[in-house]
């Protein structure tokens, strides 16, 4: 299915979006893309296919898990955690502020 620029602009109306009018080519070719995939995925031959909740689930349950074993687990040490923080002190990452002055 073929999106126009007319049709993105439409579309970006209602969904309250501001798409810069260099970018509506653009845009209107990625949707085209999203439609034609979901038009391929119409077109499949799913007869015999049981729906799924998610790919972890099928006809035969749930997906057997592994046993958890602590010899399995790898231990991050604060030295290695800090290894390539830009800026660190003690055993805690430094990072700036977000906001800078909370008083009007």
């Amino acid at each position: 299915m073929s999106i126009d620029r007319e049709d993105v602009k439409r579309i970006a109306e209602l969904a309250r979006l501001e798409i810069p009018e260099d970018r509506i080519e653009r845009t209107a070719r990625e949707l085209s893309a999203v439609l034609d995939y979901a038009a391929a995925l119409r077109r499949l031959d799913l007869e015999g296919c049981e729906p799924t909740v998610f790919a972890g689930l099928g006809a035969a349950g749930p997906a057997p898990l592994r046993a958890d074993a602590l010899d399995d687990v790898r231990r991050l040490t604060p030295e290695t955690a800090l290894a390539a923080a830009p800026e660190h002190e003690d055993d805690a990452f430094l990072v700036p502020p977000v906001v800078e002055n909370l008083n009007p």
